[in-house]
C-alpha cells in the first residue's frame, strides 16, 4: 500500500493537454493574482488604508520594476535549471499573494512585498512559457500555447469574480489575498507533477557538462551572455531596436487602464455597486477569448499588421473614456484592452523570437525588460497627471499617443525589417 502511495505521489504527467493546462493555471496565479489581483482590490485598499493615488500609483509601479528584475534575471537562467527556478519563483509568489493578509503592514513592507511578487511574476512568466512550450509537440504547439497564455485572461477574470464574492460577504482585501493564495497552493503539486524526467535531466547534465566550470565563474557567465547578446542582434539591431521601442510605448500605453480602471469606474458610476470589479471582469473575459482570434487572423495578414492593427485599437480605446464620460467610454476601454493587450504581448514576442531564432529565449527576456519599463512608467505619469483631483484623462491620453508612437515605430519596423512576417 505504501509502495503504491510512493509512486503516485512521485508520478510525472505526460499528456500535453494537460501539461498546457497547467500552464494555464501557472499564468492564472503569477500574473492573474501576482500581479492583476491588486488593480481589482485597489478601490477597496485605497478606502481600508486610506492611501492617496500617489502612493497606489508607486505601488503599483514597484510591482513593474520586480517585473523589470524578474525579466532580467530570467535571461541568465541556463537552459538544465528552467524547472527549479520556475518551481522557486512560483512559491515566492504564492507566499508574497498570502503575506498581504497580515494586519497593520508597514507601508515599507508593502514596497517590499509588491516588489517581490514583481520580480517572481517575471521570472515565473518567461520560464514557464519556456518550460510548457517547449514540452508541447511541434504539430499542436500553436493551439496549446494559446491555452496557456489564456492563464492572463483566466487569473484577470478571477480577481474580478474572487473580490466581488467576498466584498459582497463583507471581508476586504485581505482576506481576497488570502483565498487567492490558498487557491494557488495545488499549482505546487501540478508544476511538481510536470518536472523533467530523469532521463531528460541526465541529458540536460551531460549538454551542460562541459560547461560546469565555466558556470562556476560570475565573470564567465556575464561574459558568455555578453557574447551571446552581441551574437544575438548582430545584424538585427535596427529591428530589435525599433520593435523593443514599440513594445516600451505599448507597456506604457496599456498599463494606465490596467492599473486605475476600477477606480475610474467607482469614481464615476456611482450608481452602480461593484462596477469597477464588473469592468474589470469585462477585461478577463475578452482577455481570454483575444488569443485564437487574433492568432487566426495573424495567419491570414501576418504577425506585424495584426500587431499594428491591434496597437491602434488600443490607442482609440484609451480614448473612450475620454469622449465619452460615463459606463460607455469605460466598458468600452474595459472590452478593448482586454481584446487587444494578451494579443500584443504574444505577436510582439513571436516576432522577436523570429528575428534570430537561435537566440529566443535572450530575445524574449530583452522585449520582456521593454515591456516592464513601459509599465514601470505608466503609473507614475499617471499620477503626476491626475493631480488633487485624481482625474485620469490626461494619463489616458498620453497613454493614447504613446501608443500612436508605437504604431509609427512598427509601420518603420515592417518596411525595414529583413524578417519575414
Amino acid at each position: 500500500m505504501m509502495t503504491t502511495f510512493k509512486r503516485r505521489a512521485v508520478s510525472t504527467i505526460t499528456n500535453e493537454t494537460a501539461i498546457a493546462f497547467i500552464g494555464l493555471y501557472c499564468m492564472a496565479v503569477v500574473m492573474g493574482y501576482g500581479r492583476f489581483l491588486f488593480t481589482a482590490t485597489l478601490p477597496d485598499i485605497m478606502m481600508q488604508l486610506s492611501l492617496s493615488t500617489t502612493i497606489a500609483g508607486w505601488l503599483a509601479s514597484i510591482n513593474y520594476i520586480g517585473y523589470f528584475i524578474g525579466a532580467l534575471i530570467a535571461m541568465f537562467v541556463p537552459q538544465r535549471s528552467t524547472w527549479q527556478t520556475m518551481m522557486l519563483w512560483t512559491v515566492v509568489s504564492v507566499i508574497t499573494t498570502i503575506l498581504l493578509v497580515i494586519p497593520d503592514l508597514s507601508l515599507n513592507l508593502w514596497y517590499v512585498i509588491r516588489l517581490l511578487a514583481g520580480i517572481a511574476s517575471g521570472i515565473a512568466m518567461i520560464l514557464s512559457s519556456s518550460f510548457i512550450i517547449q514540452n508541447l509537440s511541434t504539430e499542436r504547439r500553436s493551439v496549446l500555447s494559446a491555452v496557456h497564455y489564456a492563464g492572463i485572461g483566466v487569473g484577470i477574470s478571477a480577481s474580478a469574480i474572487l473580490t466581488w464574492w467576498l466584498l459582497m460577504l463583507g471581508y476586504h482585501f485581505d482576506k481576497i489575498w488570502l483565498v487567492a493564495g490558498i487557491s494557488s497552493l495545488p499549482l505546487l503539486w501540478l508544476l511538481y507533477a510536470i518536472r523533467p524526467t530523469l532521463s531528460k535531466a541526465k541529458n540536460l547534465h551531460l549538454q551542460n557538462s562541459q560547461h560546469f566550470s565555466q558556470r562556476l565563474s560570475m565573470h564567465q557567465t556575464y561574459l558568455n551572455f555578453k557574447r551571446a547578446l552581441y551574437e544575438a542582434i548582430a545584424g538585427h539591431h535596427k529591428a530589435i531596436a525599433l520593435l523593443s521601442a514599440s513594445y516600451v510605448l505599448a507597456g506604457f500605453g496599456y498599463i494606465t487602464s490596467a492599473t486605475f480602471l476600477p477606480v475610474m469606474a467607482t469614481q464615476r458610476l456611482t450608481a452602480h455597486s461593484y462596477s469597477g470589479l464588473l469592468i474589470w471582469l469585462v477585461v478577463g473575459v475578452f482577455a481570454m477569448l483575444s488569443n485564437p482570434l487574433w492568432g487566426a487572423l495573424a495567419k491570414r495578414i501576418g504577425e506585424i499588421k495584426t500587431l499594428m492593427g491591434l496597437t491602434l485599437l488600443q490607442a482609440v480605446g484609451m480614448c473612450l473614456p475620454i469622449w465619452f464620460d460615463g459606463a460607455i467610454g469605460l466598458y468600452g476601454n474595459a472590452a478593448i484592452l482586454g481584446l487587444t493587450f494578451v494579443g500584443m504581448v504574444s505577436m510582439t514576442l513571436n516576432i522577436i523570437k523570429n528575428i534570430n531564432p537561435t537566440y529566443s529565449n535572450l530575445l524574449i527576456g530583452l522585449a520582456t525588460l521593454a515591456y516592464a519599463l513601459g509599465q514601470f512608467l505608466g503609473p507614475l505619469v499617471t499620477v503626476a497627471l491626475a493631480g488633487q483631483n485624481d482625474n485620469f484623462n490626461a494619463g489616458l491620453l498620453v497613454a493614447a499617443i504613446g501608443l500612436m508612437l508605437g504604431l509609427l515605430l512598427l509601420l518603420v519596423f515592417r518596411r525595414q525589417s529583413r524578417v519575414i512576417v
